[in-house]
Parts: structure tokens; sequence; C-alpha cells
């Protein structure tokens, strides 16, 4: 009976003190697929809206409004074949966003002219496969189809949040593959939001946490194939045009009220804990 109240009574404590980290999410989704640019505009807009003003690439935060990325502005040096440097949008380009995969890096598409267009340098039929929303460069991880978008005050190595995150996908062929996870402070998963299909046409997902959820990364998976190989009924090969973000702002530093909490739980954990240690030492063995 006493190791009964024993495992009731931890139970209780270990539920304190998750309630003190608990994040509930409130989601507002805005998608839309087309053949062309045009037939996302409406959803693409519609999300900036949601996000608010367009603020300037410039370190620091301004605590409200919309970041972007259309990948247009990055210098040849930095594109393919080249490897895109996975800060370039936190140091070169204050805004807020640094990559992390777990293939070789990252690769933005050259421009015509100077290379292979839309990654024809690592297959020559993507050209014909994939299409800008934002002329002319696109986007992809290099040997993984997974990227982490890990957020930051623009221009500083402080660790920030953001309220909402959405994305341009060019040739979503299978559905449910190709999908956007959010994670908070504690890396606690947000949700999974899968991207809409558009065979050889353009899909955008965005989403907005309106109850005060804290974004800290992101995880996009691109299909269910790295690059490389032809698309197929089975194989769905998957890139990214524009990023758009509520603007990074910096993580508080906890409360004394919540550090207190926290304290009180440790507190009764410990003592619970004692008072088991001594109930058990007298039971008949």
């Amino acid at each position: 009976m006493k190791h009964v109240k024993l495992a009731s009574s931890l139970s209780v404590a270990v539920l304190f003190l998750t309630a003190v980290g608990d994040t509930f999410a409130s989601a507002i989704t805005f998608s839309a697929t087309g053949p062309n640019p045009a037939g996302i505009q409406a959803g693409v807009d519609a999300f900036r809206a949601a996000l608010g003003t367009l603020n300037p690439n410039v370190a620091g935060s301004f605590g409200s409004g919309r970041r972007e990325i259309n990948w247009d502005g990055v210098p040849d040096a930095s594109s393919a074949p080249n490897l895109l440097p996975p800060n370039f949008f936190n140091s070169n380009s204050p805004r807020g966003v640094v990559f992390s995969t777990p293939g070789a890096g990252f690769q933005v598409s050259a421009n015509a002219g100077v290379g292979p267009v839309r990654f024809d340098n690592i297959n020559p039929t993507y050209s014909n496969t994939f299409q800008t929303f934002s002329a002319q460069r696109l986007f992809t991880a290099v040997g993984s189809n997974i990227v982490d978008v890990n957020f930051f005050v623009p221009g500083s190595n402080a660790a920030a949040f953001t309220s909402g995150f959405g994305a341009v996908f060019t040739d979503v062929d299978i559905a449910n593959t190709t999908s956007i996870q959010f994670f908070d402070l504690l890396n606690n998963s947000l949700g999974i939001f899968f991207v809409p299909t558009a065979n050889a046409g353009l899909s955008f997902l965005g989403v907005e946490f309106n109850a005060g959820e804290q974004i800290s990364r992101v995880r996009i998976t691109n299909g269910n194939i790295s690059l490389g190989v032809n698309d197929s009924p089975t194989a769905d090969a998957v890139v990214m045009d524009d990023f758009i973000y509520a603007e990074p702002q910096a993580v508080a530093a906890p409360e004394a009220s919540s550090l207190m909490l926290l304290a009180v739980g440790l507190g009764l954990c410990g003592l619970m804990y004692r008072r088991t240690r001594h109930t058990l030492r007298w039971l008949p063995r």
C-alpha cells in the first residue's frame, strides 16, 4: 500500500514540475498551391499580413513584424557549386536564422550565365522539375532532405524565438512527406504540418502560433530523398524558395516567480524521496 502511495506522490511532483514549462499550441495555418507564382501569391500575402511589416536586414530585433529570405541576394561565391555558410543570414545579412542539417551543408542555386540553374549542377533534369517563386535562386540541403532553422537575435549569438514561420516549396509530388515541424524553447514539438502537393508547381505553407508559443527551431523535411536522384512515383525531390517568419525576439531570462516555483517543486520531490526512503526502511521484509 505504501509503495502505491510512493508512485502517486512522485507522479504529482513530476506533474507539478512539468506544468512550469508546458506550452499549449494554438496554430493558424496558411497554405496554397498553384502551377506558377500567381497561383500561391494570395496565400503568401495573407501570411505576410498576419505577421506584420517587413523589417530591414539589420542587426537587432524590432520586436514585431517579419523577416524574409528569398536567396536572390546571395553572392555567386556563396552559391552553387559552392556551399552557403549556415550562418550567412545571421552574420553576412542579419536576419536571425542559422541552418543545420545531417547532410553535407547547404546550397543556393546559381544565376543564369554564372552556372547551371535550379540545381542542374546536381542533376541536369532539375531545371525542368523546379520553378521559382521569386526568380531566380532556390535553396536546398546537400546530402540530406532535412533543414533545421534555429532562431537568434539578428546579428548576434543570443537565442531568440519567433511566433510563425512559412516557406515556399517547389514540386511537392507525394502527400504527407514534405513538412514543417515546430519546437518550443524546451525542444518540445508544437506539431508537424504537411505541405500540400503541387506536381511541377509551387506550394506554400505558413503557420502562426497565437497563444504565446515561443518557437526556437523549425525542422523542414523536403520530400523523401536528398537531391541527386530523378523524381519517380516513389522518390520525391523537393527544394525551397522564400522563407517568411515573424521577427526573432530575445529569449527573456526566467522570472523570479518561475524560478521560485521550480525550486519549490524540486524541494517537494526531495522531501517525498526522503520520506519514502525512511518509510521503506521500516517496512516488513
